[in-house]
């Protein structure tokens, strides 16, 4: 960074902690016992801090990460200042650990863009900052900012572990994925994206060299018909055929090989990915999951993604290819017939915001859920256009592992959604500055929505005399 940036940079990052810091003392002030899945969380992380690493309460779900990092990063603070009583390890204390992963999480995201879009002069470095201050306001993630809930130090441990994956320190990367494991299993589909990309760029580079020895003129250009689709085909079995190409595969894959044989014997160990709580998280072929992340991303990336073009594109996409979308709408229509699944915290829990969207929306009729169908067709083309400056064995690589990361999930919970979509963004070109703006006022208004209900907006179930509030 010039000088100059990284003054601009860190005043950005020290108003964001600042006002972080005002919304924190207010939501605390408001909520000071421990809600929702805190109070899971808040009595086994004061475990931890009493040194009672041998209790642990059978309804957490997740690996002791949170807790461990909680521990960590308390207790110098504690030594240092002679603090005693219930003030070390309270709910505010633990709280407070996630502003400072949301500060790590603005700085990563800007190294990141800073890396995917280097060889891009045309972006400066004002559109650089704005656009990461933005995606460290992203509305679900910005949230869970005040709660003591996983969710910001997994996303700061997997946008780390990205960024050194981006540098090409492997093993530093595969690393930072254990730590990004044991505040989230389903981490390990980041693990292997990381790992992906590299085979991805490999196959790249063997591509380029296979199309310049036919003499075309756009090499890395794969051509989107059936016999383009068979060209790929019969090139990833000649390149799997080869053992020098696997071996050099391993050779730079291997710290993140390691990572997945600790967990593949992990899962042996557990019966299974979810420590506890497992009659409630049991995974499903939920491909409809795929449909929500993608209405989930157009959402939230309208500002940055959408334009009249684009929009021209589609149209004229549809009007030369009818029989492409005619089939992808009938096996759409197919999935959500024979694939939807809902949990029963979706229709129990009105908390959850998903809850209200599946009430007012999905709930209306039953054919409701197929009508919404053209419109994950063009959410799906939209994010596909969007990252059509990306290789194709990169799109394929993030494809798989989003398909992961959320077909297997019953319950609709926009929080999964945070990672995929945070990787999504900030592959595509960075946006001009007025899009940014509109961007950042939107998830301001958002967040500002989000936290006045939740402070303001209670109320009470018959059976409890407990405040309930709204959240994401």
């Amino acid at each position: 960074m010039e000088r100059f940036e990284v003054y601009i940079f860190t005043a950005l990052c020290s108003i964001n902690f600042l006002v972080s810091c005002l919304l924190f003392s207010k939501i605390t002030r408001e909520q000071r016992d421990p809600y929702m899945d805190e109070i899971f969380h808040v009595p086994q992380a004061q475990k931890f801090c009493e040194g009672k690493f041998q209790e642990w309460d059978p309804m957490i779900t997740t690996l002791p990460g949170l807790y461990l990092a909680s521990v960590g990063l308390i207790r110098p603070v504690v030594w240092l200042a002679d603090l005693k009583g219930s003030v070390v390890c309270s709910t505010a204390m633990l709280r407070f650990i996630n502003l400072l992963f949301n500060s790590g999480n603005l700085y990563m995201i800007y190294l990141i863009i800073c890396r995917l879009h280097m060889k891009d002069k045309s972006r400066s470095a004002a559109r650089r900052m704005f656009s990461a201050l933005a995606l460290s306001t992203f509305p679900v993630l910005y949230f869970f900012t005040f709660l003591y809930y996983t969710d910001a130090g997994s996303t700061f441990f997997t946008l780390f572990m990205y960024l050194m994956a981006l540098y090409g320190s492997h093993r530093a990367a595969a690393l930072l994925g254990v730590c990004a494991v044991l505040f989230r299993q389903t981490n390990i589909i980041w693990v292997a994206f990381c790992a992906g990309t590299v085979v991805a760029q490999k196959l790249d580079e063997s591509w380029r060299t296979e199309s310049k020895k036919r003499d075309e003129k756009s090499p890395s250009q794969v051509p989107l018909t059936i016999n383009g689709a068979m060209r790929v085909m019969r090139f990833l079995l000649e390149f799997l055929k080869t053992p020098t190409n696997i071996k050099a595969v391993v050779l730079l894959t291997w710290p993140y090989i390691a990572v997945a044989v600790v967990f593949a014997v992990f899962v042996a160990l557990n019966d299974g990915i979810v420590v506890g709580d497992r009659s409630s998280h049991e995974a499903c072929l939920n491909f409809p999951q795929i449909f929500y992340f993608l209405s989930f991303t157009l959402l939230f990336s309208l500002p940055t993604s959408l334009s009249y073009q684009r929009v021209v594109r589609f149209l004229q996409s549809l009007r030369k290819q009818p029989l492409i979308y005619a089939a992808l709408m009938t096996f759409s229509l197919f999935l959500v017939w024979r694939f939807t699944f809902v949990h029963k915290y979706l229709l129990a829990d009105n908390r959850h915001f998903p809850f209200y969207v599946w009430k007012r929306i999905f709930q209306r009729h039953e054919l409701v859920r197929f009508l919404l169908v053209p419109g994950y067709v063009f959410a799906a083309w939209n994010f596909l256009d969007t990252l059509r400056s990306k290789s194709l064995f990169w799109f394929l690589c993030f494809a798989t592992c989003l398909a992961a990361a959320t077909v297997p999930q019953k319950l609709l919970e926009f929080r999964y959604f945070i990672l995929p979509y945070l990787l999504y963004r900030v592959h595509i070109p960075v946006p001009s500055l007025p899009r940014l703006l509109v961007e950042f006022g939107l998830f301001t208004a958002v967040n500002a929505a989000t936290v006045y209900m939740f402070i303001y907006k209670t109320f009470q179930w018959p059976d409890s005399t407990a405040a309930q509030r709204f959240m994401w």
